[in-house]
């Protein structure tokens, strides 16, 4: 498993933070610590003079363009579009938990619970990264296209340094494609429509095509510099956004060479809010949401499936009425969620395949996990087996929503367990 916050690029080293840390900057001045994501820019713009005595520094009242033209800030820029995407990627994961009903609300916020009856009032709920790990409230929008600029435009500017000015340049590059591709492809699975930079309207097909470009152009950097993880990452999202857009041999071909126990993950950290995994916090820690009833006490040929492991507390939740179901899947601030993975791979190539191919795969799977292999499967229509162990699989991975819309599985209708109207939103 890979897991970046590890990643040491030529001296330069990230913190938990997500972002760059000039602390850990060898060679230079490690006189004081950044200490919030907030401050990172600003921060490291004082870095040459904070050699000398911090009182000695005037501090800028904000970052201009063109100080972000200088080589030394790359690595700062370029862990600060990685964090920028885990903050979103853990606000998109608990958004379309709600809206799938992989979590029903079971708090008592308003802007929590407009999620959970899908009104039209989360058309106007873009989202946030906030710093306070109490905060209520879903969305995920504003924090992707967030994410999404930085991305590009620390490509860009990454793009216009040298190898000697930069260096790791190119693995750095390698990177941002993966990540851009995979914030194009959330983009793409998960909304109605969209602009990207004050552009056109697109629609959901035109998004995953951009994801399917960052991702074939993060392969062929990848190799060029040799990072197998990389190139495995974008190998993999271009599979699932093929899959997406209907072409599955493609997307086949391409799931097929992700090895047997491999796995890309985001990464949390508990040094401050916006650095948290948000399903533990909503679940868990506040207990705004509980895990929707048809992912409760689920069994595989009579015995529990570890895929969805979820507890009834024996308590409500936030809101007093709700009986509060936890997973288990996060169990701490700083648990991981997978971007990418083995078991995805598997999936898709069932998906793609079908018949007796879907049961092997399905079926390589389960035994890696210990499951019990399809008792009988109809092997002349494997969709619906398919889409099962997808929401097993996958569950609180971020993956439901676009599974439904491209199924076109049925939302809820009626009320919901708290007798609130469903709305009309489901993308």
């Amino acid at each position: 498993m890979t897991n970046h916050d590890e990643v040491r690029i030529d001296g330069y080293e990230r913190s938990e933070t997500g972002m760059f840390d000039p602390t850990r900057l060898k060679g230079r001045c490690a006189g004081w610590r950044r200490t919030t994501a907030a401050f990172a820019l600003g921060a490291v713009l004082l870095s040459g003079a904070a050699c000398g005595r911090l009182l000695d520094v005037e501090i800028p009242g904000s970052v201009q363009d063109s100080d972000l033209a200088d080589p030394a800030l790359a690595p700062t820029l370029y862990f600060s579009a990685l964090g920028s995407f885990e903050c979103a990627y853990t606000n998109y994961v608990a958004t379309v938990g709600v809206l799938t009903e992989e979590y029903i609300v079971s708090s008592a916020w308003l802007n929590d619970n407009i999620w959970g009856w899908r009104g039209v009032e989360i058309r106007q709920a873009d989202g946030s990264c906030s710093n306070n790990r109490d905060a209520s409230g879903f969305g995920a929008y504003t924090p992707l296209q967030q994410a999404r600029f930085l991305a590009e435009d620390v490509s860009r500017r990454l793009e216009a340094f040298t190898d000697a000015e930069v260096p790791n340049r190119a693995h750095m590059l390698a990177g941002l494609k993966a990540y851009a591709g995979y914030i194009y492809t959330l983009l793409g699975e998960g909304f109605c429509e969209m602009a990207i930079d004050e552009g056109p309207i697109m629609q959901p097909a035109e998004v995953l095509a951009l994801a399917e470009e960052r991702f074939t152009d993060g392969i062929t950097r990848a190799q060029a510099v040799g990072d197998d993880d990389l190139r495995l990452l974008s190998l993999l999202g271009r599979a699932r956004v093929r899959l997406d857009l209907g072409r599955k041999d493609e997307a086949a071909a391409d799931a097929a060479q992700i090895p047997e126990g491999w796995s890309f993950d985001a990464t949390y950290s508990t040094i401050q809010g916006s650095r948290e995994n948000r399903l533990y916090n909503v679940t868990i820690r506040n207990s705004y949401l509980s895990v929707g009833p048809t992912y409760r006490n689920l069994e595989v040929g009579g015995e529990p499936d570890p895929r969805v492991h979820a507890e009834d507390t024996g308590a409500f939740g936030h809101d007093g009425t709700t009986p509060q179901w936890i997973q288990l899947k996060y169990e701490s601030a700083d648990a991981p969620i997978h971007m990418a993975s083995w078991e995805e791979a598997q999936l898709i190539l069932a998906e793609a395949k079908g018949g007796a191919d879907a049961v092997d795969a399905i079926n390589r799977l389960r035994a890696a996990q210990g499951i019990a292999p399809l008792d009988n499967p109809n092997v002349s229509d494997m969709l619906p087996t398919v889409q099962e162990e997808r929401r097993r699989q996958l569950f609180s991975e971020g993956h439901r929503l676009g599974d439904m819309l491209r199924y076109g599985t049925p939302f809820p209708a009626g009320t919901n367990h708290k007798g609130q109207t469903y709305g009309p939103t489901t993308c």
